[in-house]
């Protein structure tokens, strides 16, 4: 991707976060990019195209990619996870002068928004939901077989657990706008608690 494709993306997906698809208008983004009317329509002709590009890129920045994660150890695997999810939360954040930690959560009304006007955006979400369940199932088979965890629990059970226990810690954090609250550190306490009953 050219830096003024990027620099275009990542101006639109921090306007976006900050008010909302309906809010912002296009006047207003040729204007924060710094760039003539005719050069910003070169790249993206309508907001549409703009928002779900821009919302697209954001979700292929924020996922994980497993292949660099320990698959050997569940336990290294969900350490590992868990300090890249805090890094990607603090990049959402952090990403802009007028962003707010709070603001976090934005990015989940953007995430209704794109599935509102593009339905086609749920077999994005599906496909990456499914990536990642993959990926986790993986990891437990292997604990499983080598003897790192015993459990009642089939593996797409276990997956589940840590998945939707993310998701909610993630959710959580950015409504209620707490500062002092840091996620890899609350997931890794429920995720080793819930380790330490996987073990046996």
């Amino acid at each position: 991707m050219n830096d003024t494709r990027e620099h275009i993306l990542k101006v639109a997906f921090n306007l976006f976060l900050v008010k909302s698809y309906k809010e912002v208008t296009m006047a207003e983004l040729v204007e924060k990019t710094g760039m003539s009317k005719g050069a910003f329509y070169h790249y993206f002709r309508s907001k549409e195209q703009l928002f779900l590009e821009a919302i697209k890129n954001c979700m292929s920045s924020i996922t994980p990619d497993f292949s660099i994660l320990d698959k050997n150890s569940l336990y290294e695997f969900y350490h590992q996870y868990a300090v890249y999810q805090n890094r990607v939360l603090n990049s959402l954040q952090l990403d802009g002068d007028d962003l707010d930690r709070g603001l976090t959560v934005n990015y989940y009304s953007l995430v209704f928004d794109a599935l509102k006007i593009f339905p086609s955006f749920r077999e994005k979400l599906l496909e990456h939901e499914q990536d990642e369940l993959k990926a986790w199932k993986g990891v437990i088979s292997t604990a499983r077989k080598n003897g790192e965890i015993r459990s009642f629990m089939n593996d797409e059970q276990i997956a589940k657990v840590f998945i939707y226990t993310n998701d909610g810690i993630a959710l959580r954090i950015s409504l209620i706008k707490d500062r002092s609250e840091d996620v890899s550190d609350t997931l890794l306490e429920l995720w080793d608690s819930f380790y330490r009953g996987l073990k046996g």
